[in-house]
C-alpha cells in the first residue's frame, strides 16, 4: 500500500567484561498542501509553503540501501524468483544425470551378481570376456565422465550476475533496526512480531528461532541490550516449544545471560547460567560467569541489608525502566520520543470534543478560482491551532501512475544537510528515497503543479520541483520543522504534530495543508511534526515545497509577528 504527497519549501534540501561476553537536511521549510510555514534561520523565511498528496503505488527499480524504500525492495523478489528459477534447472539436470547413472548401475549390479555365482564359467563365453575388458577399459572411463560433469555453470554464472544486485550487511541491519523501531513505537511483544500477528497484513509470515536470534545479535551488536533480552528469549522459547533450529539453547542463552546482566539482574543472569551448566557443564565461559555472578550478588545483597527499602525501590525501578535506560545508554537525542510514539498509536490527541465542533467539512473554490468554480474541491478541518486542512479526491489514478513511472528509476536514499558542514549525508531518523520531477518533463506535473497554485492559491514560479519520495522498511522522519506525508497504509504512517498533540492519518489520494511560517515570515513552531513509521504496507509521498518569495501580493505580511 503506498502515498503519495506534496510538501512545502525546503532550500537547503536537495536533491573485563571479556570474560562475560560471549563475543567480542536539515531542512528549511514553509508550509504545507501539505503546506508547511515557518522560520528557524533567515534561509527559512526563503520557504512559504508546502502541499502535500497521498496515494499508493508500486515500484520496480532496485539500487543501494534497498531497506530504505519498500518500492524498490520488490525487485529482490523477482531477482530472488530468477535465482529459484535457475536452481530448479540445475536440479532438474542433476537429477536427469543421475538417472543415467542409476540405470548403469543397476544394469551392473545385475551382471556382476550372476558373473561373480561361476566366473570362470561366465567368462569361458568369449562375448562375456570381451564385454569385460570393453567395460573396464572405455565404458568406467565414460561413466567416470558423465560422474564428473558439471551441470552447475548456468546456475553459478547467473547467482554471479545477481549478487551484484543482492543487499548489503547495511540492509539487514538496517530492515534488524526496523523492526526494533515498529516493536517499540506501536509497542508489540517480540512474541507478536515473530508469529506475524500485525494489523491489516495480507502475506503473513513466521519468524523461526534463526530469525529471532540473527535480531537478538543485531541488537547485541550495537549494545541495545534491551531489544537482545526480548529476541533471545523469543528464539529460546521457540526452541522450548519444540522448534527445530541449528541454533542451540546453549549459544542464544550465552547472550541472554550477558544481557540481562548488563541491565543490572544478577539474579536472572545467574538462574541462565546455571541452567546453560546443565546442558554442557564444561562451558568455559559459563563456569566463569557462574563465579562472578555469584561474587557480585553476594556483595548486591550485603549493600540490601544495609539500605533494603532504597535499594528495592531502584530496583525494581530498573526492572520496569528497561526501555529508559537503554535510551539513556544509547544516548537517544530526541526528547520527544515517548511524546512521538504515542500519537503514532493514536495516543495522547489534544483535541477536545468543543474544539472538534468547529471543524467543518466544506466545497472549496479558493474565493472563486475560475478552475475550480465548475469543480470545487472537498476540503476537510483536520485542526484548529495551527490550521490543517485535508482536500479529498485532489490526484487521480492515472496521474498517480504517471509520477510512479517517472520517479521510480530516479529514486535514490534521502538526505540531510548537516547543520554545521553543510554537507549532504544520510541520517538513521530518515529512511526513506526519494526522486525530484519537474513541469517541463510531463504535462501531468505541469498539471499538479498548476493544481497546487490553484488550490493554495500561492505562486508556485520561485516553488520547487515536485519531491517523490518512498518510504522503507518501517520508514520513518522524526519529529523535524519541514516535511510532512500522507497515504494509505494497512496500520502506522501518520504525520504527528509533537508540540500541539496532533495526529493526521493517511489517506488515498488526498492532500494536507498547513503553513510553516506566519504571514510575518517568522516561523511557527507549533508545526513540528514527524512521519510515523509505517507498520504495514508501502508509502510512497510526494511534496511541494513553495518558498516565501514570490508570495508578496498573494500572502502579505502582517505587523504582528504570530499572524
Amino acid at each position: 500500500m503506498k502515498t503519495w504527497q506534496f510538501r512545502g519549501s525546503a532550500p537547503n534540501e536537495l536533491r573485563s567484561a571479556s570474560m562475560l561476553d560471549p563475543h567480542k537536511l536539515t531542512h528549511s521549510t514553509v508550509g504545507s498542501f501539505l503546506c508547511d510555514i515557518f522560520t528557524l534561520s533567515s534561509s527559512f523565511r526563503m520557504a512559504l509553503c508546502w502541499f502535500l498528496l497521498s496515494f499508493l503505488f508500486h515500484s520496480l527499480y532496485a539500487h543501494n540501501d534497498f531497506f530504505t524504500s519498500i518500492g524498490q525492495m520488490t525487485d529482490l523478489l523477482y531477482t530472488e524468483k530468477d535465482l529459484v528459477n535457475s536452481l530448479k534447472e540445475y536440479i532438474k539436470q542433476e537429477e536427469n544425470r543421475l538417472e543415467l547413472v542409476k540405470e548403469w548401475a543397476d544394469k551392473l549390479d545385475s551382471l556382476t551378481n550372476t558373473a561373480t555365482q561361476d566366473p570362470e564359467g561366465f567368462l569361458g563365453h568369449p562375448v562375456n570376456a570381451f564385454k569385460l575388458v570393453k567395460r573396464l577399459n572405455s565404458e568406467w572411463a565414460d561413466l567416470e565422465s558423465l560422474v564428473l560433469k558439471d551441470t552447475t555453470n548456468g546456475f553459478i554464472s547467473n547467482l554471479t550476475v545477481q549478487r551484484q544486485y543482492f543487499p548489503t550487511d547495511e540492509d539487514q541491519t538496517g530492515a534488524a533496526k526496523a523492526l526494533l523501531r515498529l516493536q517499540d513505537t506501536y509497542q508489540l511483544s517480540a512474541n507478536t512480531i515473530s508469529n506475524g500477528d500485525l494489523p491489516g497484513v495480507v502475506h503473513k509470515s513466521q519468524m523461526t528461532v534463526a530469525d529471532c536470534f540473527e535480531l537478538g545479535k543485531i541488537a547485541y551488536s550495537e549494545a541495545d541490550y534491551y531489544h537482545t533480552e526480548l529476541w533471545m528469549a523469543q528464539a529460546l522459547t521457540q526452541l522450548d516449544e519444540g522448534e527445530e533450529s541449528t541454533i542451540d539453547k546453549v549459544t542464544i542463552m550465552d547472550y541472554l545471560s550477558y544481557a540481562i546482566y548488563q541491565q543490572g539482574e544478577l539474579e536472572r543472569a545467574l538462574e541462565l547460567t546455571k541452567r546453560m551448566l546443565k546442558l554442557d557443564p564444561d562451558h568455559q565461559r559459563a563456569n566463569g560467569n557462574l563465579k562472578y555472578f555469584e561474587f557480585q550478588l553476594e556483595k548486591q545483597r550485603k549493600a540490601e541489608a544495609e539500605k533494603k527499602e532504597q535499594e528495592d525501590k531502584t530496583r525494581k525501578k530498573k526492572v520496569l525502566d528497561k526501555r529508559d535506560a537503554q535510551r539513556k545508554r544509547s544516548k537517544d537525542p530526541l526528547p520527544e520520543r515517548k511524546k512521538y510514539e504515542m500519537l503514532c498509536r493514536g495516543e495522547g490527541v489534544k483535541l477536545t470534543p468543543r474544539r472538534q465542533s468547529r471543524l467543518f467539512c466544506r466545497y472549496f473554490d479558493n474565493n472563486r478560482n475560475p478552475r475550480l468554480l465548475l469543480g470545487p474541491v472537498k476540503q476537510e478541518d483536520e485542526w484548529d491551532r495551527p490550521r490543517i486542512v485535508r482536500y479529498h479526491d485532489i490526484i487521480s489514478d492515472s496521474e498517480i501512475k504517471t509520477v510512479k513511472e517517472m520517479a521510480k528509476p530516479r529514486l535514490r536514499r534521502a538526505t540531510i544537510s548537516n547543520p554545521i558542514t553543510g554537507v549532504l549525508e544520510t541520517a538513521h531518523y530518515r529512511i526513506s528515497k526519494s526522486a525530484w520531477l519537474s513541469g517541463y518533463e510531463h504535462s501531468t506535473i505541469e498539471k499538479i503543479n498548476q493544481r497546487v497554485e490553484d488550490v493554495t492559491g500561492l505562486e508556485m514560479d520561485t516553488a520547487e520541483e515536485l519531491q517523490v519520495a518512498n518510504y522503507g522498511v518501517g520508514g520513518q522522519y522524526e519529529p523535524h520543522f519541514d516535511f510532512g506525508r500522507m497515504s494509505d497504509v494497512a496500520a502506522g504512517g501518520a504525520t504527528v504534530f509533537t508540540d500541539v498533540g496532533a495526529a493526521v492519518w493517511p489517506k488515498k489520494g488526498t492532500a494536507v495543508f498547513w503553513y510553516n511560517l506566519f504571514a510575518s515570515g517568522e516561523g511557527d513552531y507549533s508545526t513540528r511534526h514527524a512521519a510515523c513509521p509505517v507498520l504495514v504496507g508501502n508509502k510512497w509521498v510526494s511534496n511541494k515545497w513553495i518558498h516565501e518569495r514570490g508570495q508578496e501580493f498573494r500572502r502579505p505580511c502582517t505587523l504582528s509577528n504570530l499572524e
